[in-house]
Parts: C-alpha cells; sequence; structure tokens
C-alpha cells in the first residue's frame, strides 16, 4: 500500500491495524469512531495541528518494511 496525504485512515488501518501507533503518538486517539476513520490523512492532520508529510512519511515507511 502507498499513502498519501488523500489516503483515509481507515483505509490505512484496515490494511495494516499496527499502524494505529503513528496516529496516537500525535494524538489521533480516536481511531474507532467512524469520522476518524474516513477522513483523510491531510484532514485528520490539519485538525490536529500536525504535519501530514511527516506522518506519510512514517507510514510508508513503515509499510515498505
Amino acid at each position: 500500500m502507498k499513502v498519501t496525504k488523500d489516503t483515509l485512515i481507515g483505509d490505512v488501518l484496515d490494511f495494516n491495524v499496527e499502524t494505529a501507533k503513528f496516529f496516537f503518538e500525535i494524538g489521533m486517539h480516536c481511531l474507532g469512531c467512524p469520522h476518524s476513520r474516513g477522513e483523510s490523512i491531510a484532514d485528520a492532520c490539519q485538525v490536529h495541528g500536525t504535519d501530514a508529510d511527516a506522518l506519510v512519511a512514517k507510514l510508508n515507511e513503515f509499510l515498505g518494511e
């Protein structure tokens, strides 16, 4: 899976649930709610005041291993 800023959080979690730790690290603790699972990474990072590019890079590095 190749993650982009437009990728939905739910799609990333469905692909590999272990990615949740990266969302938790930046304060996204509501991963189980339907709204957050339907949000793009860019939208969620904007709401949480974090860098979407940095999160995407971490996720892709982890998923590429």
